[in-house]
């Protein structure tokens, strides 16, 4: 990933330099600020390939800029907080982030939710992905585009449309939007979403899920993706 530029946002000084020089180590490319006023600038002089936000930076806070960058911008937006049970975590989901981590964190640990994210944001799907796949017909043959009432969702394309017009969708919400597409009916667990939009081998935090989910909602429908309290999530077909 030499070639792939971080966007760090952090105002301590020694988080700041000692997390610069441990991604710059993994060949990582990394545009460092103090403040959130400065992080836009760099946004936008830059253009990175993901940004890093501490959720507590003088100027214009994480929060505020990440809505600010996703106004711009599907760039996938990591988010840093001091305390896994602060509202600030729900806040920047919100706001548009797609990930979030606690500090105190291990170098190694955050640069595997980078490579993480940045391997689902290459690529909404693999060879191996039912979630890019297309639904089969009777005759075997994939289908390119797949309808729920006044949805559609173009698995090749990469392209959502509701009621004829298109539907702009981060690319972490298309792939949770193609994995729920591919199962129409079927309750998919948290865990399961973790796993097969996250890229989480293990149980991660199911806030990550839950805020994305009424984020898509608010895109696609309130009524078309059910919660199945105690279970997980299903799209109605």
């Amino acid at each position: 990933m030499a070639d792939t530029h971080v966007l760090f946002v952090e105002d301590d000084d020694v988080i700041r330099e000692a997390t610069q020089l441990a991604l710059e180590r993994d060949g990582f490319v990394v545009t460092a600020m103090p403040d959130g006023l400065a992080g836009l600038e760099a946004f936008r002089a830059n253009r990175p390939d993901i940004a890093l936000l501490d959720v507590m930076v003088p100027g214009l806070d994480g929060v505020s800029l990440c809505r600010r960058i996703r106004d711009e911008s599907t760039v996938p937006v990591i988010m840093l907080s001091a305390r896994a049970d602060s509202i600030d975590v729900v806040l920047g989901l919100e706001a548009g982030a797609d990930d979030y981590v606690t500090k105190p964190f291990d170098g190694a640990v955050l640069v595997a939710r980078i490579r993480a994210v940045l391997r689902r944001f290459g690529h909404a799907s693999g060879p191996d992905d039912r979630a890019g796949a297309g639904a089969a017909d009777a005759d075997g043959l994939a289908e390119a585009v797949l309808r729920f009432g006044d949805l559609e969702v173009d698995t090749e394309g990469m392209e959502v449309r509701k009621g004829g017009e298109t539907v702009a969708l981060t690319p972490t919400e298309m792939r949770l939007l193609l994995e729920f597409s591919t199962a129409p009916n079927t309750v998919l667990s948290r865990d399961r979403l973790l796993e097969r939009v996250w890229d989480y081998g293990w149980g991660g935090d199911t806030r990550v899920v839950d805020v994305h989910v009424q984020r898509l909602r608010g895109k696609i429908g309130q009524d078309r993706i059910e919660t199945v309290r105690g279970f997980g999530y299903k799209l109605r077909g």
